[in-house]
């Protein structure tokens, strides 16, 4: 879902007057801010239940594309760039260098962002490509920034990266881009996960719920062998796209499919397993996991399954109880429990 007006959508509100000529805006978070900006364009965001909202709610004028490999956005042509800060400082990189794709000559970038959001470090990496970039505002604990960088092509798959995965004799290459999580590396909690899921198998078919770069998919499927299928869902534009990159790279049989939570129609899976986010931006928030933990029992067999880790401090166990007739903990260290439970109450 949307996260409701942000500091930085109103700094920028605050600067309309600086938004010329034809817009493209990365990394939108509120629909409603469209309505109140003054021409139309392309808003992109990575978050796929914003951009379903947005396209339900904007403004004839305004298109909407969903995450950096949108087709609209290869064609897309700017003389004002807005770009948002995104979580990780990397993914700042590839806004600008998409930003700078879409620039026409002379057109002009704004970076806005809050001081917690890291405006300063932002600054930098904005001057390294204009050093006569400039402060036009400070307000509501944001900055506003111009620049007018050079143009230069993009291609998403020049960002993208591979790592190397190994937990119980199974080794699988995961792909990855900036602004993903765990990228590069394997994250403790779903080492702890796979280590668990090693020891007492899944049945199938699976759905990996925030799948991310279809890590646990991926060894999920090399694991078990035979075609074992597992789909994998994620509401991040960048993990579908580097998920569906690593289920192609190892044959995985299974879809990757971009939702802000868990469709009505998607259908019954044997297990669900998960190691589902709990941030938004920079703050906590579980109201993700808290929503899918209410509904995920509908997509399960009668006999089927969930396995979630998560951090020990989440207050998960509770809900999980009230929806499943057998609950236990089949691992834990000092950070991380891995839940299983099964008997759905449908």
């Amino acid at each position: 879902m949307a996260q409701g007006p942000t500091n930085s959508h109103q700094a920028l509100l605050r600067n309309r007057q600086y938004l010329e000529g034809r817009l493209l805006v990365l990394g939108l978070q509120d629909p409603d801010l469209l309505a109140g900006l003054p021409a139309g364009g392309l808003a992109m965001s990575e978050h796929q239940g914003v951009c379903q909202q947005a396209r339900q709610m904007a403004p004839s004028s305004w298109q909407v594309a969903f995450g950096y490999n949108d087709p609209a956005l290869q064609t897309a042509r700017a003389d004002t760039v807005v770009v948002f800060l995104p979580k990780a400082r990397q993914e700042l990189d590839l806004r600008l260098a998409l930003a700078r794709a879409a620039l026409v000559d002379g057109g002009k970038v704004l970076v806005i962002g809050e001081k917690r959001e890291g405006i300063a470090g932002a600054v930098k990496q904005l001057r390294s490509l204009d050093g006569a970039a400039v402060k036009l505002d400070s307000a509501r604990h944001c900055q506003v920034w111009q620049a007018r960088p050079a143009p230069a092509p993009f291609s998403l798959e020049e960002w993208l990266r591979w790592h190397r995965v190994e937990v119980a004799g199974t080794a699988v290459e995961v792909a990855g881009l900036p602004g993903i999580f765990s990228d590069g590396h394997l994250d403790e909690g779903t080492r702890l996960l796979l280590e668990a899921l090693a020891a007492r198998p899944l049945p199938g078919p699976v759905l990996d719920f925030a799948c991310g770069a279809g890590t646990i998919g991926a060894w999920l499927a090399g694991h078990h062998g035979d075609n074992f299928l597992v789909d994998g869902i994620d509401v991040q534009a960048q993990a579908v796209f580097c998920a569906r990159q690593t289920y192609q790279r190892q044959g995985v049989a299974g879809a990757i499919i971009a939702a802000d939570g868990l469709p009505p129609d998607l259908g019954r899976y044997a297990a669900v397993v998960t190691n589902p986010p709990f941030h938004t931006g920079v703050r906590t928030d579980a109201s993700m996991t808290t929503q899918f933990l209410q509904q995920v029992s509908r997509h399960l067999t009668a006999s089927g399954e969930l396995v979630l880790v998560a951090n020990r401090f989440l207050p998960y166990p509770e809900l999980i109880q009230s929806r499943f007739r057998a609950f236990e903990v089949l691992a834990e260290d000092s950070r991380f429990r891995v839940y299983r439970a099964s008997g759905p109450r449908h």
